[in-house]
């Protein structure tokens, strides 16, 4: 379910006491990147995730960082009562948002997201049968996308996210006149000739509601990620996917869904 993995072996990492950071196994950046991971870290996150979710989640954030502790406590480049000053003064959390039914979570280390992924919920009939898990929708994945990144600016690789998955939920190939894709564009284009950060569209701003804005709707297919991936990663400048952006969050929907 996590929509981030380590990106490479943490035994490889590793090298001539060279410590595991944050920046080797989470798409993190500035001060925390270059954190050894610590002891005290992982056992806060996985404080955190059993406080949250009643369990530590298998390959999560917190499992992770125990994995990276331990080498790096072995490799005595950490002692086992250290902690990050950033996660000890920042904190770390786990946090959780319902949507359509689906229960979204994020876990964040000093402020930055280390783990996404969402899980649907099971849903009784009014007979009180119960039913197999829900599939995520399209329209669910934009509304998640609008709690998980909102106060992101909307940029060009938004927007062409937001509107190839709008063509997949409606079956329309054309950009629809006040739609959630119009709208993104509209705030794309308004955001490169905007200075101020604070005067800039934002995300939430574009896609809260989206499912009522949206004239039909469909279950999240892998087909229909790769088709958004693809638009969004052709639209940024880095070549990559936003953290938590449609994309991402479309990927994980679709994960989801092939299980049900």
């Amino acid at each position: 379910m996590s929509q981030r993995q380590p990106q490479r072996p943490l035994a490889d990492q590793v090298s001539e006491r060279e410590p595991v950071k944050y920046g080797d196994v989470f798409n993190v950046s500035g001060e925390l990147a270059s954190k050894p991971i610590a002891p005290r870290d992982a056992a806060a996150m996985q404080a955190a995730e059993n406080a949250a979710l009643g369990k530590t989640q298998r390959g999560g954030p917190a499992a992770v960082m125990q994995s990276a502790a331990n080498i790096n406590e072995q490799a005595g480049v950490v002692s086992h009562n250290q902690a990050t000053d950033v996660a000890r003064n920042q904190g770390v959390s786990v946090s959780e948002v319902d949507v359509g039914g689906n229960r979204f979570v994020r876990e964040d280390v000093g402020g930055q997201v280390v783990g996404e992924y969402v899980e649907p919920h099971m849903t009784t009939r009014s007979t009180g049968a119960v039913l197999d898990r829900n599939a995520i929708t399209i329209g669910e994945v934009l509304e998640a996308t609008a709690l998980s990144i909102g106060d992101k600016p909307v940029d060009q690789s938004d927007a062409a996210a937001i509107q190839a998955a709008e063509v997949r939920a409606t079956g329309n190939n054309e950009i629809l006149p006040g739609g959630v894709g119009a709208t993104a564009q509209t705030a794309a284009t308004h955001n490169t000739r905007t200075m101020s950060d604070g005067d800039k569209t934002r995300v939430s701003d574009v896609l809260a509601d989206a499912t009522t804005k949206l004239p039909s709707d469909k279950a999240v297919t892998r087909e229909d990620a790769e088709g958004v991936i693809g638009a969004e990663i052709r639209n940024n400048t880095n070549m990559s996917t936003t953290p938590g952006g449609v994309a991402a969050s479309m990927a994980a929907a679709a994960r989801i869904n092939q299980n049900i």
